[in-house]
């Protein structure tokens, strides 16, 4: 395919704009999808911190053998929250953070369907987050592993209060996700410009809309699945009692019915991250558009079918594994068109190796090779031999971490422009990509040796002499230079803020409608909305024209002044997140000994404020 003559970065004057709010109150109170998307970033980002300081204990501990940096309890904790946080807290609020800011943007839309309940998914997400994280202060944090294994996590064999603290941030968190997924959709179906037809879509608002319907699938079934444990827990059900008559299989099988979806969840956002920025420094279109897609909607549909690869040690039978085993070789298909597509794309190219460029190729590098250690695990026999070794550990870092990870900061270095209006300096970011590309490959290419040589998961001090004290020294080190990567990324944010806003409405000569805008937009987005003639428009020299809605130095208008109306700012949802938080939260009482009158007077009181709150808020009007 041949490519097509677009200008590169460019650089001109910032238009003159209206006065935005500022203060922690308009923070508190803003419905602005795109200053919500930006709370859902800083906010992740604070939690990859968390998550990564977690790391670092852990590898410290690990570094060498026998070393007793933690207590064994504690250690349970660390690997605990690790694991939930990247998940729940770091992950999937990046790529909610992306949902916010760019599908409205993508779409041609002045802002999501339910503005409000976008600010409620966020306080939600904010205040859960807090809620499940603390307790480590005191000891206290979930200690059951992220996949919190039934009956383990019962009463019986687990009657501290660290695992109530995760039964119950988990489903506060889910809220979250829920009333998010629901938004999106309804913003996708509805709201998209004249023109906008489904396969005119950026692949990122694509795969964003398929992410959305696997989490409106797959949620619900870990919310089951966390319902049954708080009531066997808190009021004596036997759900997962097995001396009462429970399978004992049935919180794997729950939990992975979700569980491997979420991987979907986690990784389709990257996906599509990279969809959008190949093309543009490759300055061609993305090759095999439809292909594409169907071929993202073929994973999430897949990816219901393959939960209990997870599950080949339990002794399921022949007949379940093989069946298991073939849906694992199959759903590796669409994922390996989508790398096809993303090589041909680059193939005969004018590539840019800006930063944003090398995450993006890094990504499709990292995730083919976990791609091909997750295709040895599709064999049941071989699974056997790894499952619950440190090769696992390999496997799903690659994907999450070299896949996940290293498509959200393609993002952030392609985005941080149109969002900020300011450029992270390129320099310090190659810095960053080459600390961290080396960092992520001295971490995790190890543990596949140590997994392969017999090192189990989720111990927390080994013996010398078994092969394992090279490879734990490497992890830990590439443990150490990661966190030094990160330390140069956010150096680059803090030194890009102290700089002016000098960024032009399309600097990397980008094709969507995102990039027609100023940088920042507006907080009506569009003055006028745009009509969508083809899948590129801004390569499309007919209509680039009379895409672009504001030229360098114009001043740019209020929504007052061009008689738009947008929806008002307003506390409410925050403060129905912060009720409901703590509606659940009271639950804990319940297991706290002389304190259950309390915590059900606070549950009943917490939730009669939560629902006057809620009736006040929806009997508001938006505007």
């Amino acid at each position: 395919m041949a490519t097509i003559a677009m200008p590169g970065r460019v650089e001109a004057a910032a238009p003159a704009r209206p006065a935005e709010p500022t203060g922690v109150w308009s923070w508190i109170t803003t419905v602005d999808h795109k200053r919500i998307g930006t709370l859902y970033l800083f906010t992740a980002l604070f939690f990859f911190v968390v998550g990564g300081t977690e790391a670092l204990v852990i590898r410290l501990q690990l570094m060498k053998p026998n070393m007793g940096i933690v207590s064994a309890d504690m250690y349970n904790q660390l690997f605990t929250m690790h694991g939930t946080t990247m998940v729940f807290l770091v992950i999937m609020p990046l790529s909610a953070a992306f949902f916010n800011y760019l599908i409205p943007l993508q779409i041609g839309a002045r802002d999501v369907a339910f503005p409000r309940l976008n600010a409620f998914s966020y306080w939600v997400y904010a205040l859960g987050g807090v809620f499940i994280t603390a307790p480590i202060f005191l000891s206290l944090a979930p200690n059951g592993g992220w996949f919190g294994y039934a009956p383990l996590t019962t009463t019986a064999y687990s009657p501290t209060l660290n695992i109530d603290f995760w039964v119950i941030g988990l489903q506060i968190l889910g809220i979250s996700s829920l009333a998010a997924a629901f938004n999106f959709i309804t913003t996708i179906i509805n709201m998209r410009a004249p023109g906008m037809h489904l396969m005119r879509m950026p692949i990122f608002t694509w795969m964003s809309f398929v992410v959305q319907f696997l989490v409106i699938l797959a949620f619900p079934v870990i919310t089951v699945a966390l319902v049954f444990l708080l009531f066997d827990r808190f009021f004596g059900t036997n759900f997962y009692t097995i001396a009462a008559g429970a399978d004992p299989l049935l919180w794997q099988h729950l939990f992975w019915i979700f569980g491997h979806p979420e991987v979907y969840i986690l990784i389709l956002p990257a996906f599509g991250l990279v969809s959008e920025v190949l093309p543009t420094y490759s300055r061609k279109p993305l090759f095999g558009y439809p292909v594409m897609v169907y071929s993202g909607i073929l994973i999430g549909f897949l990816g219901f079918g393959v939960w209990a690869h997870h599950m080949f040690s339990v002794g399921m039978g022949p007949i379940a594994d093989s069946i298991f085993s073939l849906t694992t070789m199959l759903i590796a298909i669409p994922t390996g068109v989508k790398i096809l597509n993303w090589i041909s794309t680059m193939w005969g190219g004018q590539i840019r190796f800006t930063t944003a460029m090398l995450f993006g190729i890094a990504l499709v590098a990292l995730f083919t090779m976990g791609g091909i250690s997750g295709i040895m695990h599709s064999s049941a026999a071989a699974d056997l031999q790894q499952t619950d070794s440190y090769f696992v550990v390999a496997h799903f870092h690659y994907v999450l971490f070299g896949g996940a990870i290293f498509g959200i900061f393609a993002g952030v270095y392609h985005y941080f422009p149109k969002m900020t209006g300011r450029f992270l300096d390129e320099t310090l970011g190659k810095w960053h990509f080459w600390v961290f590309f080396v960092a992520m490959n001295l971490t995790f290419f190890p543990m596949h040796f140590s997994g392969l040589l017999g090192m189990p998961r989720r111990i927390y001090t080994y013996d010398a002499g078994q092969g394992w004290e090279l490879f734990n020294m490497m992890a830990s080190l590439g443990a150490f230079l990661q966190g030094a990567g990160m330390l140069i990324f956010f150096y680059n944010m803090w030194r890009s803020y102290r700089q002016p806003a000098t960024a032009p409405a399309d600097p990397w000569g980008a094709p969507t409608l995102e990039w027609t805008i100023p940088s920042p937009p507006p907080d009506y987005n569009f003055a006028k909305l745009p009509q969508v003639t083809s899948r590129y428009p801004l390569w499309d020299e007919k209509g680039r024209e009379a895409m672009i809605q504001h030229r360098a130095g114009d001043r740019i208008p209020s929504a007052e002044e061009l008689h738009i109306p947008m929806p008002k700012s307003t506390a409410k949802p925050f403060v129905v997140a912060l009720f409901m938080t703590c509606m659940l939260a009271s639950l804990i009482f319940l297991h706290v000994e002389g304190m259950a009158t309390v915590g059900i007077l606070a549950t009943i009181a917490f939730a009669l404020a939560m629902v006057g709150t809620l009736y006040s808020w929806l009997l508001s009007p938006l505007e």
